[in-house]
């Protein structure tokens, strides 16, 4: 091994050593993804200036360096001169980063969005909370399901008693974009 290490040049052994790292890290990132893990989390960096389009993540600068690697020793072993093997390598790398941009990206976005639409809440039954004060006097916190989901919701009630904790309640009215205004549901 160390002799077949001592025959290689210096842009080989640069290669050898980035291919190596990357793929370490790239079967860490795949294992820690079959175990329910989220390897973006380890040093997750994502210079978007904003934009949903994260292009400099973890596992996006993993992907550059392992297809670097391997495209630069393909080219190498293929032949290829240093100046186009380093060409090609960093093409392959950034057209990487961009594929898996892209894929996080669209896979992000193809979903629901999630935003409730709390116009979905009117004249659903749930429960207070967190107690609400009478007449509008302070701010409580509801549990229903709405739009298949529990959630917790702010709100407010016009009743004439403060709603305690376990209140069953019915939302009447949406108040404001964060709060919904409730009645205690009577028997």
């Amino acid at each position: 091994m160390s002799e077949w290490w001592s025959g290689l040049e210096l842009l080989e052994k640069v290669y050898w050593i980035t291919t190596l790292i990357g793929s370490l890290f790239f079967v860490f990132i795949l294992v820690m993804t079959f175990l329910g893990g989220d390897a973006d989390e380890i040093g997750d960096s994502d210079f978007d200036g904003g934009i949903d389009f994260q292009f400099l993540t973890f596992k996006n600068v993993v992907g550059f360096v392992t297809i670097f690697g391997w495209s630069g020793l393909a080219c190498l072993y293929s032949g290829y001169s240093p100046g186009t093997t380093i060409t090609i390598s960093l093409v392959c790398g950034i057209l990487m980063m961009l594929a898996m941009a892209a894929l996080f990206y669209f896979l992000r976005n193809s979903g629901e969005s999630g935003t409730l639409d709390l116009n979905n809440a009117v004249g659903v039954i749930g429960e207070v909370y967190l107690p609400i004060g009478a007449n509008r006097s302070t701010i409580g916190k509801i549990s229903i399901r709405v739009q298949g989901t529990l959630r917790e919701l702010e709100a407010l009630t016009d009743e004439e008693e403060d709603l305690q904790r376990a209140n069953v309640i019915r939302v009447t009215k949406v108040v404001s974009d964060e709060i919904v205004l409730v009645e205690k549901v009577r028997n």
